[in-house]
This record gives C-alpha cells, structure tokens and sequence, in this order.
C-alpha cells in the first residue's frame, strides 16, 4: 500500500486536540474527525487535519505548500450553510484535487429533498407522495394528500428540527409544524405521507462500479406506546435517550425472501439515478406489505466508527482502517471531467 499525503477537511471547531487524555472519545463533538485522522495514521499515511469555516484560501494554502495526493472531505458545510459544502467540494475539483466523498451534482441533488424526489419520480423509483412549502408561503394541502403527514426541512440533515411533533394529523397542526421549519430550521418544509414500518439504511461505495453493503436497520421496539417509529433528533444524536429505550440499530432480521436483494437493487438504482459517487446511505421505509418507498439519499454519511455506515461495511469484511483506505482508494480512481 501506497504511503499518502492526506489532507482531512473538517470544520475549525472540530479539529481534535494533539492530547485526548481526560476526553470520552465516544461522546465529543469531534469523534468522527478524530476516528478518521487516527486510523489514517495508522495506516500509514501522513496526515494533515485543516480546519475550514468560511475561507477558501486556506485550502488552497494547505494544498500548495504540502501538496497532498488527495483531501479526505468530511465538511458538512461552509459558512454555517449545509448546502455551500458542495461549491467546496467544486473548488477542489478546480484545483484538480482528488477527494473522498461525492461529486457536487450529486451532493446539490441528494441535498435538495425535493428536487431528489422528482428525479426519482422521472426513474419511477417509489417514494411518499409529497408536498413543499417554501419559506414565506403557508401550507395549502391537496385532498390527495392525506393525513398522518411528516414535516421535514427540505435541506437539512441529520434529522435537524425532527421530533414527534413533526408528525401531523390535521391541518392546523400542519400548518404549525410548516412555520416551525421555517422560522426555526431556517429553510422550506417538505411535507411527506408518514409510511408506518421499519427503517431500513443501505450502504453503498464506489463510483461506477458499486459494492452494496448490507441492509441496515433501525431499532425503536422500546421506544414507549404512543410514539411514532421515527428517527428524530434525539433518537439520532442523545446517547442518553439511545440507552433509555434501547436504541440500537444492526443488519436487518426476518426480511421476506428476497427482499434484501430488493432493497439493494433499489437502493443502487437511487445511486445511479442521483448521480452519486464515492459512498452515500439510502434511506428507506417499508410498510407491514413490504412496499418500499425511499425517503432520502445521504452522500457522505457519518462514517464514524461504530456508526451504521462503518457497522454495515464491517459485516462485509471491512475493518474500520480497511473501510477509509477503500474510499481513499475509490477517491483517487474518480475522474470529474469525465463524470457527465
């Protein structure tokens, strides 16, 4: 194996500190920055953390003077704005930098919830009927579109301003939930068909030729009785909540047969359609009949270890090192100008 200068791209605030002594690594805001760097070095490559916030320049800097062989992106945002990440990643591509991760159409199509969905509706690929609501417009539902309903943001992940209340039943609290992304998450609400069922994730790598990981799925059967199945903020990021009601998420069980090579056909099928490459996540939902509906793609997926993405590709032979050298390596074989 190739030693490699790797240049990791992370938001200032989250470069790990050179002593981690008296820090719980599973808990701080910069586990994923860390389990990425740290693994790096153990295999061998020189690695460079550069935190990035609201100038261009000091990647252009960082690349001049240590002349990196490829950046290993894991910004999710520039300026405080998600959907600037994919002009960063345009940079690089202008400045001829090999990187991890995917392309910027892909990252401008995945992150606009509703622009993914029409794509997907022109592929026939099967999704929750919907509705959007920009900024500074109120709802106005059509009959078609019946009740329970969720409302998301349409840009932001992470599940960023979800929670029970996101589900609706009527049109007034429609209505709330709608200006509630507006005024707090900051951008135009998608309002779905809530599909009662089971969360299932799909992993994918690679560029034109795709490895498929397992089906993920996750876990809320402890979750108390009057609460939706969902993947809320707290159910995402409260490590606290997670313990409570047993949280967990692992390779999907009891599926119908053939259904997993179903929804990894599906989910390659959305990877293609969406133009991605390097390694994303589809989401999915399948009802108590086992119909599928995507709900959304995430290039980039959170790629700690321990983390659904790394959990997945480890049931596939991948050990943690393994899985970041693999997206070095498929990095590295990606060719921007010939990707169209």
């Amino acid at each position: 194996m190739k030693r490699l200068r790797v240049l990791v791209l992370m938001h200032e605030d989250l470069v790990p500190p050179e002593q981690v002594n008296g820090h719980d690594l599973k808990s701080v805001a910069w586990r994923t920055e860390y389990d990425v760097v740290s693994a790096l070095k153990k295999l061998g490559h020189d690695v460079h953390p550069l935190g990035v916030k609201s100038d261009l320049s000091v990647i252009h800097s960082a690349i001049d003077q240590w002349k990196p062989d490829i950046a290993f992106n894991l910004l999710e945002e520039f300026d405080g704005v998600a959907v600037y990440d994919q002009h960063v990643v345009s940079y690089l591509e202008l400045l001829h930098m090999p990187y991890t991760g995917c392309n910027p159409r892909g990252l401008m199509l995945a992150r606009d919830k509703v622009l993914t969905k029409k794509v997907l509706a022109f592929h026939r690929i099967p999704y929750p009927d919907f509705m959007e609501v920009p900024q500074g417009r109120s709802a106005k539902r059509p009959k078609q579109l019946t009740f329970p309903l969720i409302v998301k943001s349409v840009t932001e992940e992470a599940s960023l301003g979800i929670s029970q209340a996101s589900i609706v039943e009527d049109d007034d609290k429609l209505s709330e939930r709608v200006a509630f992304i507006h005024n707090s998450v900051g951008s135009g609400a998608l309002v779905e068909r809530y599909i009662e069922g089971r969360e299932l994730y799909v992993g994918i790598i690679g560029n034109g030729q795709l490895q498929v990981l397992p089906v993920w799925e996750l876990i809320l059967d402890k979750l108390p009785d009057d609460a939706k199945r969902i993947a809320t903020e707290r159910v995402k990021w409260s490590g606290k909540y997670q313990q409570k009601y047993g949280i967990t998420s692992r390779e999907a069980e009891q599926l119908p047969e053939g259904k997993a090579h179903e929804i990894q056909d599906l989910a390659k099928r959305v990877y293609r359609a969406l133009g991605l490459n390097g390694y994303a996540r589809i989401d999915m939902r399948m009802d108590a009949e086992g119909q599928l509906y995507v709900l959304e793609a995430n290039p980039n997926p959170q790629i700690a270890e321990d983390e659904d993405f790394a959990d997945s590709a480890q049931e596939t032979g991948y050990a943690y090192a393994e899985l970041l050298q693999e997206l070095l390596n498929v990095g590295l074989r990606w060719r921007p100008a010939k990707a169209a």
